[in-house]
């Protein structure tokens, strides 16, 4: 049901994951080549080194709330999916971080460097409020049916 605010909160951090997976979430500059992280690679315009796992992590992050839009009828499984999104939100903002420190450091001995995180990188933080807030609705939605059930 689109209509209910978790609905929307789910709809938007599918929407911001989507985002972190194709845009860069950050840049190093290696004397004159510059390589940008993404969530499947760590490219520049030469080479290319895969970082496959992030971006398992962060395409499931993405489609986690979608399947949990769509269980509308099943809120205490809609409350579970948003327990196990939290934790592959959490997972994808240590792989992010692992990654940036592992970029980092590879080109930490040349003699010029330089890094700069993108606003990609804060998806995660933005996502894992929303899907606090989509799980808080959810266990509303979940009290206020069990109180009419109680009434009649």
């Amino acid at each position: 049901m689109i209509q209910r605010i978790q609905s929307l909160y789910l709809l938007a951090v599918a929407a911001l994951m989507t985002t972190a997976i194709f845009t860069p979430l950050a840049s190093f500059l290696a004397g004159v080549e510059e390589f940008e992280l993404y969530a499947f690679e760590l490219k520049s315009a030469e080479q290319s080194f895969s970082t496959m796992y992030m971006g398992i992590v962060v395409a499931l992050s993405a489609i986690i709330p979608i399947v949990t839009v769509f269980m509308y009828k099943k809120r205490l499984l809609q409350i579970r999916l948003c327990a196990v999104e939290i934790v592959m939100l959490l997972g994808s903002i240590a792989f992010m971080a692992i990654y940036y420190y592992l970029s980092n450091r590879m080109f930490s001995d040349l003699e010029f460097h330089a890094q700069s995180f993108r606003i990609a990188i804060v998806f995660p933080l933005v996502s894992l409020v929303l899907v606090y807030l989509s799980a808080r609705a959810i266990f509303k939605d979940e009290m206020l049916v069990r109180s009419l059930d109680r009434i009649r």
